[in-house]
Order: structure tokens, then C-alpha cells, then sequence
């Protein structure tokens, strides 16, 4: 297995909710991040990011790892959520807070 894959096991085991996106979420570099970040931000907690232009290895390997071939990606307690529309979709019924929250909560907790 390559150290690629190991890098991305290791970023998804040890951040609660993470997402890997073109740019970061300061500026990021595609509509589809940016909705992503907007979409994650307003749950209002801290989450990490992996910016794939800057790790070509992870751009390369994630989706064949994740089985899902666009970004961003979001990964909540290693679980794969989905991408841009699925983040915006529940954002918007609320859902992506709840999910946020349990992740959230679980962390504090152990």
C-alpha cells in the first residue's frame, strides 16, 4: 500500500470532520469548495482541510480510496459524507448540522 494511502487514513482517523478541497477555506480555489466551506462554516465549529493542489499524491489517490471521483470531499468521524451538493443539500435541511454536532459532541466526550 502506498505511503499516499496511509497519509489519507491517517488525516481522515484523526480529524473528526475533515474536507479535502481545492484552496483553503480562506480562499478557496473552486465554486464547488467554496459552497462546501460556506455550507461547513456555518455549523459554526472548527473543522480541518487538506488542500489537494498543494498534494497532488492525495488528488491523485482519494478518489480512488474514497471511491468518489470529485472534490471536495467531506469526511465526518471516517465516514465519507459526499461532495459539494450533498454538503449543500443538507446544510440546507439541516442535517449537516446535526451530523456536525454529534461528531462534535462524541469528541468531547471521549
Amino acid at each position: 500500500m502506498s505511503n499516499t494511502i496511509e497519509t489519507i487514513k491517517e488525516q481522515i482517523s484523526t480529524n473528526d470532520i475533515l474536507l479535502y478541497m481545492k484552496g483553503n477555506p480562506r480562499a478557496p480555489q473552486c465554486g464547488f469548495s467554496s459552497k462546501a466551506v460556506q455550507a461547513l462554516m456555518s455549523c459554526g465549529e472548527r473543522f480541518a482541510f487538506v488542500n489537494i493542489l498543494e498534494n497532488p499524491d492525495i488528488r491523485a489517490e482519494l478518489p480512488k480510496f474514497a471511491n468518489w471521483p470529485t472534490f471536495p470531499q467531506l469526511w465526518v468521524k471516517g465516514e465519507l459524507v459526499g461532495g459539494c451538493d450533498i454538503i449543500v443539500e443538507m446544510a440546507s435541511n439541516g442535517e449537516l448540522q446535526a451530523l456536525i454536532n454529534d461528531a462534535v459532541g462524541s469528541s468531547k466526550e471521549s
